[in-house]
Order: structure tokens, then sequence, then C-alpha cells
């Protein structure tokens, strides 16, 4: 693990990736995490969606901590759909389905909290 280290940057100082044909439009900065940061239990993201764009409809054995910073979305949680805006919280428990999905016609960000692999489960990591 990266050696633990203070730190206090704008978001933008860390550099999107892109996530790939599975999640058209959206980009996700690790702003902590354990690899650049030695943060030993839980990585923050910062997910932006652009207009039209969504998440893959996915699940997996660990849970997300989301606040919606801007712009309007649509979350899958199972098998329902919840609308969400600045503001809004949102808890997705371990081997939910689930899925982001941008419902406006700006960019829809959120930050996402995961836990760092020491704490994911067995075959996770």
């Amino acid at each position: 693990m990266t050696e633990l280290k203070a730190k206090a940057v704008h978001y933008t100082d860390v550099p999107a990736q892109v996530f790939g044909d599975a999640a058209p439009g959206v980009t996700i900065r690790w702003v902590i995490d354990e690899e650049h940061d030695g943060a030993p239990n839980y990585a923050l993201r910062v997910i932006e969606v652009a207009p039209g764009g969504h998440t893959p409809d996915h699940d997996h054995p660990y849970e997300h901590e989301n606040y919606v910073i801007e712009g309007l979305g649509r979350v899958r949680l199972g098998e329902e759909w919840c609308e969400v805006g600045p503001g809004s919280v949102i808890f997705v428990p371990a081997s939910l389905r689930h899925q982001y999905v941008n419902a406006g016609d700006t960019p829809f960000r959120f930050l996402c909290g995961i836990p760092t692999s020491r704490l994911m489960p067995v075959g996770i990591r």
C-alpha cells in the first residue's frame, strides 16, 4: 500500500478516466484512493455522466455511498427507479443491481464512496 498522505486538491486536478463502451458518456476521477493516497478504508470517486449517458446495469459484492453534486439523474436500485438531483444521497447495498442514468440536459455529477481492497470481500481484492 502507498504511504498515507494528507491531501487537499480541487477534484479537476485529478485526471478523468473514460469508463468505456459499457458506459457511454461516463468519466470517473479517483480523487482519494489506496494507490495514490494510501487511503486505508474507503476510496472516493467523482463520477460524471454526460447528457444521454449511463453507467452499466450491474451488481457487485460491495456497497456504494453516493452524494449528488449537480444535474438530474435516475438511479436503478434493484427493480425500483428513483429520481435524484443535487443534495440527494444514495446507498447501494452490496450485490444490489444498480444503474445511473443522466435524466437532464446538463452533466450529472456525483460522489461515490467504495471500500478499498483490504475491506473488499475475499476474491475481489
